[in-house]
């Protein structure tokens, strides 16, 4: 299953670089403007602390709108031809949601290198990990995204509208763009129960070189905790749609 999906992909890739456009301009248009705000590090780390939010945020897009491909199946009727195979269907879910992460994950690490020159620093076993909690994340939303395009089938706007409704809200609450200190209390709350901003926290501290800080566990829990639960829901949802 994860070959069919690869498969695409990998005869378009640069398709796979177009994508790398948006977080690269977030990089290149806002990363400069950091440089002095009281609550992020001084000039020479500011990268350090602004390039793995956005790798978090490269993942969060990416994989919830992986569920489009899957209305577009959807339409076409090849998914319910999948669906009469004996295939399992958590291999189905697993399968697809592993085809999002291949790509990502070789996207993450050419942002990482391009950033290189700029002043950031690669501490490759913080940044191993950090590309495996990632993949964590990766995998249950990409899974939750498959989820919820079976659930609406065939009202694409149903998609659409509750996948920007969460997605927003999540990535500026979880502090990406600008450290939520610098915020009102309310904000402060919801940016601690905001599961991305344990994520995001731990990829700054292993990116930073720093694997002993307690924090990074919360964070893996958080992304270990996206994938069950984004597999169990997909699967089950899968198996519901097929009976």
């Amino acid at each position: 299953m994860l070959w069919r999906e690869l498969l695409p992909t990998l005869h378009e890739p640069w398709g796979m670089l177009f994508t790398m456009i948006q977080p690269l301009i977030f990089l290149g248009l806002f990363g400069p403007l950091l440089t002095g705000v009281p609550t992020v590090p001084g000039e020479a780390s500011v990268w350090q602390w602004f390039v793995p939010g956005i790798l978090v945020m490269l993942i969060l897009f990416a994989t919830s709108m992986t569920g489009f491909s899957l209305l577009m199946e959807m339409q076409t009727g090849s998914h319910e031809r999948l669906m009469v195979t004996p295939m399992s269907r958590s291999a189905m879910i697993v399968g697809r949601s592993l085809k999002q992460i291949v790509p990502l994950a070789f996207q993450a690490l050419l942002i990482v290198l391009v950033m290189i020159p700029f002043g950031f620093k690669l501490y490759p076993a913080g940044a191993v990990v950090g590309l495996a909690i990632l993949c964590m994340l990766g995998i249950g939303l990409g899974a939750l995204s498959f989820a919820l395009a079976l659930v609406s089938a065939g009202q694409d706007w149903i998609f659409w509208t509750v996948q920007q409704t969460l997605v927003f809200p999540l990535i500026v609450l979880s502090g990406v763009f600008l450290p939520i200190e610098s915020g009102p209390g309310w904000m402060k709350v919801a940016s601690q129960v905001n599961p991305i901003t344990h994520i995001v926290d731990a990829e700054r501290l292993l990116f930073a070189g720093e694997l002993g800080d307690a924090t990074i566990l919360g964070g893996a829990a958080a992304a270990l905790a996206f994938a069950a639960v984004g597999l169990w829901v997909g699967t089950s949802v899968i198996r519901k749609a097929a009976n």
